[in-house]
């Protein structure tokens, strides 16, 4: 007897797959997260040192100045470690699985898997690092003496759902494009970079709301929504229900469409990785 293996419909996003293959996705995020921090002296502490020191250098350089603009009388360190909990979802996610495709060729040149495994676990090594900053969050919020306000404590899965959603959706797209196209690897960095610094990562909305045409850049990103929801468990005020609308759709079609294209060019992968 014979059995043929072949990916999913191209129609198809593939995600029951993924489920199929839980064990092998289990196997590549473990991997992914080891192969990080290998070698190094203080190993997984890197995922809370490395937010913390971007947090006292924002707060030494620019937390006196913006610090009257913050949203709820939040301390400024509180404020700019909680972006950076977040972002770091988006920038190790999108610079991890943009290379991901690249840096397994080998692999996927000699069996058949789901291939979306590799930047989905790519983006997982983000929420790993996520995780792992909660601790070092909830002891900066018993120093500060701030406490989450009632059921707004489940805005913080939500808000890393849609960042996960986004970051998945940019990855997928991004290490689909960099199989064919290597400028990518130098492009990914430079965005990243760019888009901490037009999102409200270190600066409140308020900074943003001074040109319209910059509000609704900032607004698309989907990070914008999931770190002012993520704040809101802070401040116990709920998140601009525009705003969080702009970013929530944003984030879907940039999924959507990130895996879809993955989809349909998943198929020379091989030949050119």
């Amino acid at each position: 007897m014979e059995f043929e293996i072949k990916p999913a419909r191209r129609l198809s996003l593939g995600l029951g797959e993924l489920w199929q293959y839980r064990e092998l996705f289990y196997f590549f995020t473990w991997r992914d997260i080891k192969v990080k921090y290998k070698q190094t002296v203080i190993g997984f502490a890197w995922a809370i040192l490395q937010p913390l020191l971007m947090m006292l250098v924002f707060t030494v350089s620019i937390g006196r100045i913006v610090n009257k603009d913050l949203p709820g009388d939040m301390p400024y360190p509180v404020f700019a470690f909680s972006g950076l909990m977040l972002w770091n979802i988006f920038g190790t996610g999108l610079t991890t699985a943009g290379n991901s495709m690249v840096t397994n060729a080998n692999i996927i040149k000699k069996i058949y898997f789901p291939r979306l495994i590799i930047p989905f676990s790519a983006v997982l090594v983000g929420v790993f690092d996520f995780l792992m900053t909660l601790a070092l969050f909830a002891a900066l919020l018993f120093y500060y003496d701030m406490r989450m306000y009632g059921i707004a404590f489940l805005y913080i899965p939500a808000a890393m759902m849609l960042a996960v959603a986004g970051t998945a959706g940019a990855g997928s797209l991004i290490a689909a494009l960099s199989v064919k196209y290597r400028d990518f690897r130098y492009i990914v960095p430079f965005t990243v970079q760019f888009l901490l610094f037009t999102t409200p990562v270190f600066m409140p909305m308020s900074i943003f709301e001074k040109s319209e045409i910059v509000l609704w850049i900032v607004q698309l990103n989907p990070m914008t929504g999931a770190i002012a929801l993520f704040r809101s468990c802070l401040t116990g005020i709920p998140p601009d229900a525009g705003l969080m609308f702009i970013s929530t759709i944003s984030a879907t079609i940039l999924l959507v469409f990130g895996l879809f294209y993955f989809r349909k060019t998943e198929s020379y992968f091989a030949d050119l990785a």
